[in-house]
């Protein structure tokens, strides 16, 4: 039997991250030989991998990277079954590893056969299933190009986003990434909603206020609104001339002197779209309000920085 030394197992320990008993035990058996060892190793993956394959990886470390001209960033999420896992030094340092290596590529699929350290990543990950005892695999990939790239990852690895500027500004780059890590939208403007989508979400959301209406009325608690649309995209100048008709109207109902219309209508105006663009609100990046100075919508807040948001990504796990 080979003479094993602690210097054979620390090599292959920081080689392959398997640990230092299976580092041992799989030197023992190649009888020395270092890469039969490796093999050894990758083969006892392959079969953990095999076996975990139904398993549910849905824990794991979203990390966002930028190339150093800040015209790319890249997310990866390195899923894994268990939270321990996920906070581990070395997972979280191969999440990484992946991410930058993601910056030059372009999908999922050549990220699983790009290079690591003399192997595939889908091998690396194959191995890392052996080492860790765990399902581990990458979960998303997302690659976003801009004049300027900025990022974002929410603490605990759990969510991190993308924002493509138009012009260099780091800071209005994070503050909308860390927007868009909170908020979750889905597309930059509400100019993107098919218009058949609008419908259907117009239909359910005042469907869904409609039912929670009846249970409020049973219990004796106040109303909630119920609004006509649900999007800028319905509210054309004439459904705004008409909404501001019914405005004056009750003011008068009200006994307010017409002279003062004009300082109270704006407001109530205003109060009028805000209840009547909730999906806005809620999946329209520009359209949302913007975290940090509430009195502001996001378009407001980069607008007033001399940029515009081209784009942006999120993954979340």
């Amino acid at each position: 039997m080979a003479n094993i030394t602690a210097a054979e197992v620390n090599k292959l320990r920081q080689a392959t991250g398997a640990g230092m008993m299976d580092c041992k035990q799989a030197l023992v058996e190649a009888e020395g030989d270092f890469d039969k060892a490796i093999e050894i190793l990758r083969k006892k993956g392959q079969k953990v991998a095999a076996k975990r394959a139904d398993r549910d990886s849905s824990e794991g470390a979203v990390i966002a990277k930028v190339s150093a001209d800040s015209k790319k960033g890249a997310i990866v999420s390195l899923n894994c079954e268990t939270d321990f896992v996920a906070k581990n030094e070395s997972f979280v340092a191969l999440a990484k590893d992946l991410a930058e290596l993601a910056l030059n590529l372009n999908s999922k699929d050549e990220l699983l056969a790009a290079n690591y350290n003399g192997i595939t990543v889908a091998e690396k990950l194959t191995e890392q299933t052996g080492v860790i005892g765990e399902k581990i695999e990458i979960g998303a990939f997302e690659k976003l190009e801009a004049p300027f790239v900025g990022s974002y990852i929410h603490h605990g690895n759990k969510i991190a986003a993308l924002v493509g500027l138009s012009a260099a500004n780091a800071e209005v780059a994070k503050n909308v990434a860390m927007q868009v890590a909170a908020m979750g939208a889905e597309v930059l403007s509400y100019k993107e909603f098919d218009a058949a989508y609008v419908a259907k979400e117009t239909e359910a959301r005042i469907a869904a206020i409609i039912k929670d209406n009846e249970e409020l009325a049973r219990l004796g608690n106040p109303l909630k609104h119920v609004p006509e649309y649900v999007s800028y995209a319905q509210l054309t100048p004439e459904v705004l001339a008409k909404a501001e008709a019914a405005i004056k109207e009750e003011l008068k109902a009200e006994g307010k002197p017409e002279k003062i219309f004009d300082k109270i209508v704006p407001g109530k105006l205003q109060r009028y779209i805000a209840d009547n663009t909730t999906l806005d609100q809620e999946k329209a990046l520009l359209d949302q309000v913007y975290i940090s100075d509430e009195s502001k919508k996001v378009s407001e807040y980069v607008a007033a920085n001399g940029v515009e948001v081209v784009g942006f990504k999120r993954v979340a796990l």
